[in-house]
């Protein structure tokens, strides 16, 4: 998909109601899958390298990633409104879902059945996982065709998913490696 031409900058009701769309289908987690899907392939706004860069700046900044990401992602299509209108969207209907269920929790949180909705949400959590590994996967497969950059993935999945390393700790020694092998492999 990289390869296809990346129409112009999309209206401010375009991109508010893309990132609506992605704010109110995407429950329990999974929202990077959703918005690279969203931009990506479906509407070609962006490629998968800036997807990819706009990912990684949004990590480094204080903040929720994918708040942080919809916020660069906006800026970058449309400025400050642009920006305005993404976290709008993103955030709009969870955000009135999560004042009416905190209403009705605090109101009805003795009653019969409250297991019910944490089994629910334990399964929602775990098809986020799930759409979270898919598009890891398949970002990877698009996007690290050398050896290097897959080995630096897996040790990097490794400590933080495997030995538990905090994430901070596998920065401090990836990033450095990870610039190594970039200007090593560039000057080849």
């Amino acid at each position: 998909m990289a390869n296809r031409s990346i129409p112009g900058p999309p209206s401010l009701a375009a991109l508010f109601l893309c990132f609506l769309t992605i704010g109110s289908t995407s429950f329990g987690g999974g929202l990077l899958g959703w918005i690279r899907r969203e931009l990506v392939e479906r509407r070609g706004w962006i490629d998968d390298q800036q997807f990819l860069v706009f990912y990684g700046l949004s990590q480094m900044v204080p903040g929720a990633t994918n708040v942080n990401l919809s916020v660069i992602i906006g800026n970058q299509l449309r400025g400050v409104p642009g920006a305005c209108a993404a976290v709008a969207g993103l955030l709009l209907f969870p955000l009135a879902i999560l004042l009416a269920l905190g209403t009705l929790y605090f109101a009805m949180h003795d009653v019969p059945g409250s297991r019910l909705i944490a089994a629910g949400l334990a399964g929602a959590g775990a098809a986020a996982i799930g759409f979270n590994l898919a598009t890891g996967i398949r970002l990877a497969q698009r996007n690290i065709r050398r050896i290097a950059p897959a080995l630096i993935a897996g040790a990097i999945i490794v400590g933080i998913g495997v030995l538990r390393i905090p994430l901070l700790e596998v920065l401090l020694v990836m990033l450095p490696v990870s610039l190594v092998v970039a200007v090593v492999e560039r000057a080849r």
